[in-house]
């Protein structure tokens, strides 16, 4: 039962991270991830394990599912916005991808690196991204990814009865 209510904990913090637009509802939560479904979109989201705190936001993953399209765009809203053309460097267990970045936003560079990732997330324990802020200093947001294959498939799933049911 503990398991479980942490989950939902987990989920609705996602869930009050969104934007203010219509809340997306919880499709699927285990371990530290939850898949949501969006008015347009569901996706399989999580926050970083370092909370919010005075001189930083709360870093959240997610892996973004619309209708008609088979891929998991990854975007990250970073704890610091990044200095401006500073590299931001996604690391899943070994192996790093180099996001797009643009302020406190990161986002995969297409279908073959959204594939890559997930493949990734799926064979690991952790991931971080790490990144300069606007002064320079260097950052890193880290995440958990237990429960972010369950989350993906729920996502996807998601995703695939929107274009269903329109």
């Amino acid at each position: 039962m503990k398991l479980g209510r942490s989950l939902l904990v987990a989920a609705m913090m996602i869930v009050s991270v969104a934007p203010a637009r219509a809340a997306p509802a919880i499709v699927a939560a285990s371990g530290h991830w939850a898949a949501l479904r969006g008015p347009k979109a569901c996706e399989a989201a999580t926050l970083a394990l370092l909370p919010a705190g005075r001189t930083r936001a709360q870093g959240r993953a997610a892996f973004a599912f619309e209708p008609g399209r088979r891929r998991g765009e990854f975007a990250a809203a970073l704890s610091r916005p990044g200095r401006p053309g500073a590299a931001v460097i996604l690391t899943i267990g070994d192996t790093p991808f180099l996001l797009v970045a643009r302020g406190a936003g990161a986002w995969s560079r297409g279908p073959a690196q959204e594939a890559a990732i997930i493949a990734a997330v799926r064979g690991a324990a952790s991931m971080r991204i790490e990144a300069h802020s606007a002064g320079g200093a260097r950052f890193i947001d880290r995440y958990a990814l237990d429960g972010a294959p369950t989350a993906i498939d729920a996502a996807a799933a998601c995703a695939a009865t929107m274009l269903v049911n329109h």
